[in-house]
């Protein structure tokens, strides 16, 4: 089942919509259940709830999974361009647009006050061996932000289709100076259709290095026909789920 709830979001002083899957045996059961959070959130379930009228189909995914789990979907802002500064931990400029990276902001209240409070109020497994992120994107991009600058909270992440090039250096050296578990697990992609100049596989090939110096098991596809979109983004959910937590 899918449960909306506003949150208050301290970075923009203004309150933000959580889209929450759980398990169909939630309310008949007593058990606890690892937890991943998702960038975007109001793309990854409905289509009548997505930007653009079509979502990842994550819900009809976890219902037919193996595994159950929770997943937390946190809404971005739609004012303007100020989903590109709070999914971005670094400044720069993108589509004509000069970017205030608060991204540190946003992980910060992700991990000091949204996961407390979700490990509060719902039966997860709080620990970081049960805990994932994802997202696409300017998501992706904070994904891997994530997962290595607060690599003792996030032990997987799946870094779809990540805007790594436009701070592509900020990027690889906070990557370089991350401390690492090697029991992390990392899946990046990217579409065949939006790898302009081969910049998106020369990007993600540097990650994939970097993490593997680091003994970080990584998976990496660039997706055949792939686009920078929500359908092809859901073609690709199986994939990584399965990399992530059940390998």
């Amino acid at each position: 089942m899918i449960i909306k709830e506003n949150i208050y979001y301290s970075p923009a002083g203004q309150d933000r919509t959580l889209h929450v899957y759980l398990p169909d045996n939630y309310d008949s059961s007593e058990e606890r259940y690892p937890v991943m959070y998702f960038f975007d959130g109001h793309n990854l379930f409905c289509d009548e709830d997505a930007t653009y009228g079509k979502s990842w189909g994550l819900k009809t995914f976890l219902d037919g999974w193996s595994k159950h789990m929770i997943v937390v979907g946190i809404e971005c802002s739609h004012e303007g361009f100020r989903r590109l500064d709070e999914y971005s931990p670094y400044n720069g400029r993108l589509m004509g647009y000069d970017i205030h990276g608060t991204g540190k902001e946003t992980m910060d209240w992700i991990t000091g006050t949204l996961k407390p409070y979700v490990d509060s109020q719902l039966r997860t497994y709080p620990f970081r061996t049960a805990t994932g992120i994802a997202g696409s994107s300017m998501g992706g991009l904070m994904s891997l932000y994530a997962v290595t600058m607060y690599n003792h909270i996030f032990s997987k992440a799946a870094c779809v289709s990540s805007a790594i090039g436009f701070t592509r250096r900020a990027v690889m050296a906070d990557l370089q100076r991350a401390s690492l578990d090697p029991d992390t697990r990392v899946f990046l992609s990217w579409g065949e259709r939006e790898d302009f100049r081969n910049y998106a596989s020369r990007d993600n090939h540097e990650v994939q290095n970097l993490l593997r110096e680091k003994n970080v098991s990584t998976q990496l596809l660039r997706q055949q026909g792939g686009g920078h979109n929500e359908a092809d983004w859901e073609k690709l959910v199986p994939g990584f789920m399965e990399y992530l937590w059940m390998s």
